[in-house]
């Protein structure tokens, strides 16, 4: 038996003219062994990243978007161990679901889910399940870093900048962050460790919307000229004369001249080329350099243990107010398409819909 229901979706294509539609799916009434039926509470829209399921070859003629999702426990398969009906839960649906996470009922693994903590709301909970994830994998676990170290966040007034300039913080690192614009200055200016706390989380707040202040610079002098231990970028340029549309993205070559000796360097950009003199200056540094994609944690089983370890603590940071995102209020339902529209043009940041 089948139940029918709406959930949002996309067609792969163009990216630059991307429709989204709510269509009726069919959510299966019977569920697998280790399968858990999800009532959604709540749900982030992130912007759908095409050329990894065209890379995956995952491709459909419908892609499921909203997969960071918060709720209720319905039902759970006859071997399900972790969960019991009626729980509070919160995780991340595969990029292979059927399901998007719009849909009011959804079914996942329970390999896939977190408890979520009663004083958790659902906005938070579906807001900080990736990016969460996503500051845990470039911070722990590719950048290894530790208390007395500098880092440096690029656009770090994004949902994912926030939240890894939280967790640096927490553990003692030192923290500078670019802002793109004016509000995203003062957004990352009011960041405070606690409510009633007056010391800010960063450093220094480094306004490349500015022509006056020049990123490189005002790294080397926050760190006396040794440069930075740690740097997460949002992308980089890779020639000068890239388009008008990167020019807030740092150029490699500045991402190369602020790093410190034996520092590690977190990219996001999947087409990173470095010329022989790039490495050999890399080489000269014993700079490490890691690709931040948070997805390949479900690409082997091996890994399990410790993604769901991840998410667990990012949900009881979150309960003790350590990770606080920080969005825009949330969205009702019948917004969500126009809200993934924007997302995905990169109007808007990350959106949350959370139902009544």
């Amino acid at each position: 038996m089948m139940i029918a229901m709406k959930g949002l979706y996309c067609k792969p294509g163009d990216q630059g003219d991307v429709k989204f539609l709510l269509q009726e799916t069919n959510v299966p009434d019977n569920i697998g062994n280790h399968e858990v039926k999800v009532q959604v509470k709540s749900c982030a829209l992130s912007p759908v990243d095409f050329k990894l399921f065209e890379d995956l070859k995952l491709g459909k003629e419908h892609i499921s978007v909203g997969r960071e999702i918060a709720g209720v426990v319905l039902q759970v398969g006859p071997k399900v161990t972790f969960f019991q009906p009626e729980d509070e839960v919160a995780g991340i649906l595969p990029l292979d679901a059927e399901l998007s996470g719009l849909c009011s009922v959804v079914i996942f693994d329970e390999f896939n889910l977190v408890q979520k903590p009663e004083k958790v709301s659902w906005f938070e909970a579906a807001a900080v399940m990736k990016d969460g994830l996503r500051a845990y994998t470039a911070l722990h676990t590719l950048a290894r870093m530790a208390a007395g170290q500098t880092l440096l966040v690029l656009d770090g007034a994004s949902p994912f900048g926030v939240l890894a300039i939280q967790l640096a913080h927490y553990h003692g690192v030192k923290v500078l962050a670019t802002a793109l614009s004016p509000e995203d200055q003062k957004l990352l200016e009011e960041l405070r460790p606690s409510v009633g706390v007056q010391e800010s989380l960063l450093a220094r707040v480094i306004k490349v919307w500015d022509s006056k202040e020049d990123l490189v610079d005002s790294c080397l002098e926050e760190t006396g000229g040794l440069g930075v231990d740690i740097i997460i970028d949002s992308g980089v340029r890779l020639f000068e004369e890239d388009p008008e549309t990167q020019l807030h993205l740092p150029h490699k070559h500045d991402l190369i001249t602020l790093l410190s000796v034996g520092g590690h360097w977190v990219t996001t950009e999947q087409n990173l080329q470095l010329d022989p003199p790039d490495s050999h200056i890399l080489f000269m540094k014993a700079v490490s350099l890691s690709f931040l994609n948070d997805e390949v944690w479900t690409a082997s089983r091996a890994k399990q243990g410790r993604y769901l370890h991840i998410l667990k603590d990012v949900v009881e940071k979150l309960s003790a107010g350590t990770l606080r995102p920080q969005l825009e209020d949330p969205v009702p339902l019948y917004e969500a398409t126009v809200s993934m529209e924007m997302v995905q043009k990169k109007q808007a940041r990350k959106r949350i819909v959370v139902k009544l």
